[in-house]
């Protein structure tokens, strides 16, 4: 069993590979972020590396590859990569790190455990995720997490909207992974209001899901 991310006073080390480490001493994650906010801004680097040592974690954000990778070898080592298509994930990831370690990173998006699976298209990738979910628990609390960052329910409650105001291009793996959850669950996809977005999924409530959508609103 992983061993619980214990709060309180931690220590850092701040890498970005050209010999300019930092470590801090912080007595939350608030504290921690703010510290490792200005790093990042004021360094140009295609890797960023935040790592603690104690605890047995590392968190790797790389821009250049446009990856997030989380690392923990406190009792068993494993990695897991996640592909980032927005800059603005980078510093979210860290804050989640610094509050709760490799586990607070769980429910960031779509990790895999090898950095070659992100070089398949969004579509393969977001199939390849839904197909490792085996459990009707695990698929509600999955669909739970897209609906999340970008779901509403429309006016008339009858329906959930997955990717409001997106264009189909947009969020391509986490679409394909939702299609396939929503075939697993067995939930009714019912075709989109002509005036809606083309990246929307309109799908009907379920109480499965109504449950589940209150933890995470």
């Amino acid at each position: 069993m992983a061993r619980p991310y214990s709060p309180g006073p931690k220590q850092f080390v701040f890498v970005v590979g050209d010999g300019d480490d930092q470590q801090v001493s912080v007595s939350d994650a608030q504290e921690a972020y703010v510290a490792f906010s200005a790093f990042f801004r004021e360094r140009a680097s295609d890797t960023y590396t935040v790592e603690d040592v104690l605890g047995g974690q590392r968190l790797v954000l790389l821009p250049g590859q446009g990856v997030i990778a989380r690392t923990e070898w406190a009792d068993r080592r494993r990695s897991e990569y996640l592909k980032v298509d927005r800059t603005n994930r980078y510093l979210p990831s860290a804050m989640l790190f610094f509050e709760n370690g490799y586990a607070g990173l769980d429910h960031f998006g779509q990790w895999f455990p090898d950095l070659a699976g992100l070089d398949a298209s969004p579509e393969t990738r977001g199939a390849a995720r839904a197909a490792t979910i085996t459990t009707e628990a695990a698929a509600i609390e999955e669909v739970a997490r897209i609906w999340s960052n970008s779901g509403v329910v429309d006016p008339s409650d009858a329906y959930y909207v997955f990717f409001d105001s997106h264009d189909v291009g947009d969020d391509r793996a986490e679409r394909a992974e939702l299609l396939g959850l929503i075939a697993f669950l067995g939930l009714e996809r019912v075709d989109a209001p002509a005036e809606a977005a083309a990246g929307e999924v309109w799908v009907r409530t379920d109480e499965r899901l109504d449950v589940e959508f209150e933890r995470w609103s």
